[in-house]
């Protein structure tokens, strides 16, 4: 794998969702076994799965891999830690009372 290099590769895989009042949940797993690395993108093929209302959907489908470069994987694991910081609510306030 090169610095600047992208590499693409297909592999099979369940796509799973659920659309219940107790869980609304969508799931992708690999059936091959491959492991995405940080940077790396996964795109399903296919039309939307939809489920309807009370049901659990389970597909299987092909899911397009795109490997992320060497420069692209060092950047996104730099960078992971401020942007999941961003998904953090800090308060420094006292609770008011009326």
């Amino acid at each position: 794998m090169g610095l600047f290099t992208r590499n693409t590769e297909t592999a099979p895989c369940t796509v799973e969702v659920c659309h219940k009042f107790e869980e609304l949940s969508a799931h992708v797993r690999l059936d091959n076994g491959a492991v995405i690395h940080p940077g790396d993108s996964v795109q399903v093929q296919g039309p939307p799965v939809m489920a309807p209302w009370d049901h659990h959907v389970v597909e299987r489908r092909t899911a397009k891999i795109t490997r992320a470069s060497a420069l692209e994987r060092f950047w996104t694991r730099m960078t992971g830690d401020l942007e999941f910081m961003e998904l953090c609510e800090f308060s420094f306030s006292e609770e008011a009372t009326l």
